[in-house]
């Protein structure tokens, strides 16, 4: 009597292990950093930009029109 063999499964399992190690090989050809001279690299880029604080004048009328708004949408349901 003759082996039934699950053809597609063999087939799936076979991928598998040929992904497997496919990601493997990948993993292996990217270069390992090594003595990294992290002052150095600040350096290269220099100091960063600072963010200026936003004023409260430009913040606080639009938080007054919204609520003006807020309260004439109420008031006229």
């Amino acid at each position: 009597m003759g082996v039934t063999r699950l053809k597609r499964k063999d087939r799936r399992n076979k991928a598998r292990a040929n992904n497997r190690v496919a990601r493997i090989k990948q993993l292996l050809l990217t270069p390992v950093i090594k003595n990294v001279d992290m002052d150095e690299l600040r350096a290269q880029f220099g100091e960063a930009p600072k963010n200026k604080p936003a004023t409260e004048e430009t913040t606080a009328p639009a938080t007054e029109e919204t609520a003006a708004t807020t309260t004439e949408e109420t008031s006229a349901q």
